[in-house]
């Protein structure tokens, strides 16, 4: 079995590829290591990266749903998880992704942020509130905290839809 250390090499490629946004050719080198080692959660992950880059949100969740099976207490790939499924339209099942992960990791912001979008796309505001304003005290960057901003000042606004992605 190869170790944590090889199987992150293994795609460390596919990561540079991904930085350069070569999405298709990253995707093949990870079906390669996929192929050569289904206990990679890296490589799970990463292809769930490059869908939903792609726009393949149903892909994407499949990926990470394929990462979080290897690989229950992989952070990363429950959050990004719980993004697809948002995105995917599955609100019940991002929420149920976002708690599992804080359950797991309690003051990690990027599962708070993740909670605070499926609420509000749910129309739960005052939990979107709140797990976005967790994720604000979690020293996020400034990108996302600009971001979360945004999204608390329309769940504050008149009650009308919320514009999400």
């Amino acid at each position: 079995m190869p170790t944590d250390e090889q199987r992150w090499e293994a795609i460390e490629d596919a990561t540079e590829l991904l930085i350069d946004k070569s999405y298709q050719p990253a995707l093949e080198h990870l079906k390669r290591v996929i192929e050569a080692d289904p206990g990679n959660a890296y490589a799970f992950y990463y292809t769930g990266v490059a869908m939903d880059e792609l726009g393949r949100h149903e892909a994407a969740r499949d990926a990470f749903r394929a990462a979080v099976t290897v690989s229950p207490g992989y952070l990363a790939a429950r959050i990004g998880l719980a993004h697809a499924l948002r995105k995917s339209g599955d609100l019940d099942a991002a929420i149920r992704e976002g708690v599992d992960a804080l359950q797991q990791f309690p003051e990690d912001g990027d599962a708070h942020f993740a909670v605070g979008l499926a609420l509000a796309a749910a129309g739960d505001r005052q939990g979107a509130r709140a797990h976005l304003e967790a994720f604000l005290r979690s020293g996020a960057e400034i990108e996302a905290q600009i971001e979360a901003r945004a999204m608390l000042e329309q769940l504050a606004s008149d009650g009308g839809p919320i514009e999400l992605d």
